[in-house]
């Protein structure tokens, strides 16, 4: 492989802001896009007329491209991936601008589908670069990142609603030129960034099936606390508008309540990264863990005027633990980042896929509103898993 350049070898160690800044903006111009579904997944079941459990499906087919995450994350570790991140977001915002037009349930699963295969490519690189280019702030590097997303995921449920209210469901394609605009700036931002493979290969390295193994403590751990965590973040990310129309709501103030909530969440992942620098990764993930599901229980039993300080409140705790466990990935130390990263994003796609479906099941089954109090409890047991993090190794 061919090893780092000297301008990568001279900025190592150094926080790249205005680099970083740029992967974040790519990151939420992506990531806008991918987050219509939840906003006009009440629409597309009265158009349609799918039942929970398939619109859960929905989010699944979008995330079965993940199960490539590894192959791909080899593949990112041997070439220079940041087409990828300048491309993805025209190719995503294409692809969802479209749901509103979608004659058939098979139509909606096509367009998920490239929709998936698009974020794939998107996520697998990009917190490879944001690694390089943070130095050693992973932690605040991850930060820009994720808020980058975590942002994206507030501004559009208002653009979709904003956009349907004007055009109508199928009108709604006309929001597709910003994603492609977004691109196009990228290309122009990032087609200087020199390439950053990994280092020459030496004797010793440790194989692929080696570095799994070194590693397999870890993504245990992260496997438990992420899958117990899974099914209060799929309602309360996937089902949120579905949950409060159900109550009655408008769908204005149903997406209005998803935006709250993922606003705070950006500040969250701002946030959560700079104190995780400066105290300890572990503590910060397990005191999101203990105090999520207690503000997801007031939430469900709040009146209606707390419903959005709490959402608020639910949304920098739910969304603290992403730049966290991020960083504690790509700090691994291991020779192959993007394979491990690849790893991670492969277990948390999957979780998240099965768990989005399980919800929906269950709600077909007994209703909304007992599904949001059992996976709240079901967090509850998230943290433990932490303690089984093992303790730092560097891989040689």
């Amino acid at each position: 492989m061919l090893s780092c350049s000297p301008e990568s070898r001279a900025m190592k160690g150094k926080f790249q802001r205005g680099k970083v800044v740029t992967v974040s903006i790519g990151h939420f111009s992506h990531d806008v896009y991918t987050s219509f579904l939840a906003p006009v997944l009440p629409l597309l079941i009265d158009k349609l007329g799918v039942s929970l459990a398939m619109a859960g499906f929905l989010d699944v087919v979008r995330k079965v491209p993940a199960l490539f995450n590894p192959l791909l994350g080899l593949l990112a570790d041997r070439t220079d991936v940041k087409y990828f991140v300048i491309l993805t977001p025209a190719v995503s915002s294409v692809a969802m601008s479209l749901l509103g037009m979608a004659p058939t349930y098979f139509i909606l699963l096509v367009l998920l589908f490239v929709t998936g295969i698009s974020s794939t490519l998107f996520h697998i690189p990009s917190p490879v670069m944001i690694r390089n280019l943070a130095g050693n702030r992973t932690g605040t590097g991850m930060s820009y990142y994720m808020f980058g997303g975590e942002l994206a995921r507030s501004v559009g449920p208002l653009l979709i609603t904003a956009a349907i209210s004007l055009w109508g469901l199928e009108g709604s394609y006309r929001v597709m030129p910003f994603g492609i605009a977004a691109s196009v700036v990228l290309y122009f931002k990032l087609r200087n960034i020199k390439p950053i493979h990994r280092e020459e290969s030496r004797p010793g390295d440790k194989s692929i099936g080696e570095t799994l193994r070194n590693l397999l403590p870890f993504f245990i751990a992260v496997g438990g606390f992420l899958l117990f965590r899974a099914a209060m973040k799929s309602a309360l990310t996937f089902y949120l508008p579905t949950y409060l129309t159900g109550q009655g709501n408008s769908l204005w103030i149903a997406n209005a309540s998803l935006s709250v909530m993922q606003f705070s969440g950006a500040l969250g992942t701002f946030g959560s990264g700079h104190i995780a620098d400066k105290i300890s990764h572990k503590k910060v993930l397990i005191l999101s863990g203990f105090l999520t599901p207690v503000a997801m229980l007031a939430f469900i039993y709040a009146d209606n005027m707390l419903v959005f300080p709490l959402l608020f409140i639910l949304g920098l705790l739910l969304f603290a633990s992403g730049p966290v466990m991020l960083a504690l990935v790509q700090e691994t130390n291991t020779r192959r980042p993007a394979f491990v990263n690849s790893i991670y994003m492969f277990i948390s796609f999957g979780v998240s896929s099965l768990m989005v479906l399980f919800v929906g099941i269950l709600g077909d089954s007994f209703g909304l509103e007992i599904t949001f109090k059992v996976s709240a409890v079901f967090a509850f047991l998230s943290p433990v898993f932490l303690f089984m993090l093992p303790a730092k190794k560097t891989e040689k």
